[in-house]
């Protein structure tokens, strides 16, 4: 019985490659990737990491992953438009903070909530930078509040001594 089957599908699969349903595939005539490299446990999970368009720190344990949110936080306000929406940016990660801190899982990494004043006070801060500003014919000028130019280092230092 299983030869007459596997005749019957090695007929069905020649008929095929005879109208030419096999030419033209994508990837006919490349190697095949990764031939050749050692072996890697883990290689459908970096492919599909890579086929979607996914993020790597999807792999980390949570408490590695909320370091590095912590960390990206300024990059993550500085285009919110409000303060209020700011703060909403820091309780909201504040929240997944101090869920994982009542059931931590994975290695015992520090991971404290994040002061949403500190971040305002940043945010705030960038927001009040100057702007630089480019017009076709003029070269980039800065606008600035009148300062008064810093003395270097050793400068500063200098006159401490003598």
């Amino acid at each position: 019985m299983t030869e007459a089957w596997e005749a019957s599908v090695e007929a069905k699969i020649q008929d095929a490659v005879q109208r030419g349903e096999f030419d033209n595939l994508p990837g006919m005539g490349k190697p095949i990737p990764g031939r050749g490299a050692p072996y890697d446990e883990s290689w459908w999970i970096k492919s599909f990491l890579e086929r979607e368009a996914l993020p790597s720190d999807l792999l980390l344990p949570m408490s590695l992953q909320l370091r590095r949110r912590i960390e990206q936080v300024p990059d993550e306000v500085r285009d919110l438009p409000t303060e209020e929406s700011v703060r909403d940016f820091v309780a909201q990660l504040n929240a997944q903070i101090v869920a994982w801190l009542r059931n931590p899982d994975g290695p015992r990494v520090v991971v404290r909530p994040v002061n949403a004043d500190d971040v305002v006070r940043r945010w705030r801060a960038e927001r009040a930078r100057p702007e630089v500003t480019t017009t076709a014919t003029e070269p980039a000028t800065v606008v600035t509040t009148a300062r008064r130019p810093r003395r270097s280092w050793w400068r500063r230092w200098r006159s401490r001594r003598g």
